[in-house]
């Protein structure tokens, strides 16, 4: 069974119950942490911009969307998909939804304006072909904002992520010791900021080419 296989499988398990699964992080930080993403979207777009949220999930960012933008959102398992197509409905704003993988991206070369992602990177099976792909379908003076977690530089707290990493990506796909920056700058992209949100393993990660 490929990764790709893999990974989808144990996100259409969890989907019923992602949400709930996530609740008190979502209550606790999350939230806040989407308002800080989504505010840079707002002051980054203008009205009929293309955006794509690429791993859009049960669509716990719809409620950020800024009104005015042109939003596809994508997600490769397609149970999670539908919970965000139901959330969807809740607001007005013009969302095309795709089953599609971020690692093989059926957009043409520099079609959107922005590109944000939240907690994705840590799943995708090769995230550097995943960061490619976004890359060529990003506009040449366009931006990625990324809020995602890393495995920390710290040497004990670094190691026990190493060491825990088998607990989430067994139960639903995503790895928490992951290089994401280096990651960044391997697929050819260029970091412009970080805000370190919480220690040195959530940030918030503005990208361009």
């Amino acid at each position: 069974m490929s990764k790709n296989h893999k990974t989808k499988k144990r996100y259409n398990r969890i989907a019923p119950v992602y949400d709930k699964f996530e609740f008190f992080m979502e209550k606790l930080a999350f939230n806040n942490w989407r308002e800080k993403l989504w505010n840079k979207v707002k002051t980054n777009t203008v009205d009929g911009d293309r955006l794509l949220e690429a791993g859009v999930g049960t669509g716990k960012n719809i409620p950020h969307y800024p009104k005015g933008l042109d939003y596809t959102a994508i997600d490769f398992s397609p149970k999670m998909l539908t919970r965000a197509k139901e959330r969807a409905k809740n607001y007005d704003l013009k969302i095309n939804f795709e089953e599609m993988d971020i690692q093989e991206l059926d957009f043409q070369n520099n079609y959107f304006d922005l590109i944000v992602t939240s907690c994705v990177f840590c799943s995708v099976p090769d995230p550097v072909l995943g960061l490619k792909e976004l890359k060529r379908v990003l506009k040449s003076d366009g931006k990625i904002y990324m809020l995602e977690h890393v495995k920390s530089q710290k040497f004990l707290l670094g190691q026990l992520m190493e060491l825990l990493n088998f607990i989430p990506k067994n139960i639903w796909g995503a790895n928490i010791d992951r290089y994401t920056e280096e990651n960044i700058e391997r697929a050819g992209l260029e970091i412009k900021d970080i805000d370190n949100l919480w220690l040195d393993i959530f940030k918030l990660i503005s990208v361009q080419k």
